[in-house]
């Protein structure tokens, strides 16, 4: 068995008995998850993400361990980014703690498979045409530097999103939560209820925010272990770093600014590959760490100053 099949074997087996492990026994259905469950839950997938890095190092060496451990430090800040918006989603349609956790996974859930059909696809397509990766390195740059400017203003409703009016307009929706169910019968009729509008949004949201951090991966490996698993590690985190970070929006002001800066860098890298102009491993991650922690760090500068 080649080094390849082993690492996607220990991921799988290793991915399947941490999803057991954190719904049996650190999620309770209905059970509010408080800032230090969350805590664990979030040392949990981060430590379960290192120990495969160290796997990888053990096993194909520094290179790709370097190399995961800049696409997962990469996929991570995009994810926090996107826990924002997932805020925004529950609070428009006032989702009940109770409700929370069981959302938050099978949202999740549902945005891994699709992520894994958007980088296989993805590998196919610069397999076969390899300029793409020029075309990703325009859309990070482009990203990157709308993102650097966007101001809070600019940022669309729940309600005007094109998924939500789609799903109004397609599917018969009902007002309620129908106690925890995602459909129910009203008049003899199916409805969807807002706990299935919400799981829809969570995923198709993740998938908007696939379309700068997937290319981004590439710019930093080719390897497609290391795509997949930086990819799925970071998503699995989404649903503790929720609970933790809900209360902390305002604590992570220009990380946005921070995230930025890495797709610009990324875009670039990719873009000066066409010269046949490549950064070591160790330089992007270095990159990475220093434009996040400068961000979060900014941002309680700032906040302690006001």
């Amino acid at each position: 068995m080649s080094a390849a099949n082993i690492s996607y074997l220990t991921f799988g087996i290793v991915l399947l008995l941490a999803i057991i492990f954190d719904l049996g026994l650190l999620s309770k259905k209905g059970a509010a998850v408080t800032i230090r469950k969350a805590l664990f839950q979030t040392a949990f997938w981060v430590g379960l993400a290192m120990a495969f890095f160290a796997f990888l190092w053990w096993e194909n060496g520094h290179k790709m361990a370097l190399e995961y451990f800049s696409a997962y430090l990469m996929e991570w800040s995009l994810s926090i980014d996107n826990i924002f918006v997932f805020i925004l989603i529950f609070s428009f349609f006032k989702v009940k703690p109770a409700f929370y956790g069981r959302v938050l996974m099978i949202g999740i859930l549902m945005a891994i498979v699709l992520r894994i059909i958007f980088i296989t696809v993805g590998i196919v397509a610069i397999t076969r045409f390899h300029w793409l990766l020029y075309v990703f390195g325009c859309i990070l740059v482009y990203s990157g530097v709308m993102m650097f400017f966007a101001k809070e203003e600019d940022k669309k409703d729940v309600e005007d999103g094109r998924v939500y009016k789609f799903m109004k307009r397609v599917l018969p929706l009902t007002g309620g939560d129908g106690g925890g169910k995602m459909r129910i019968v009203e008049g003899g009729k199916v409805r969807y209820t807002t706990l299935f509008v919400v799981v829809v949004l969570l995923a198709t949201t993740d998938i908007v925010f696939a379309v700068d951090s997937i290319p981004a991966v590439f710019g930093i490996t080719k390897e497609h272990i290391v795509i997949y698993t930086s990819n799925i590690f970071a998503v699995l985190g989404l649903r503790s770093l929720f609970f933790l970070l809900r209360g902390a929006v305002d604590r992570f002001a220009y990380l946005q600014q921070g995230i930025a800066v890495v797709l610009i860098f990324v875009g670039v890298k990719m873009l000066a590959e066409m010269f046949e102009f490549y950064l070591p491993v160790y330089v992007s991650m270095l990159v990475i760490v220093v434009c996040i922690s400068s961000a979060i760090g900014y941002s309680r500068l700032r906040r302690e100053r006001k």
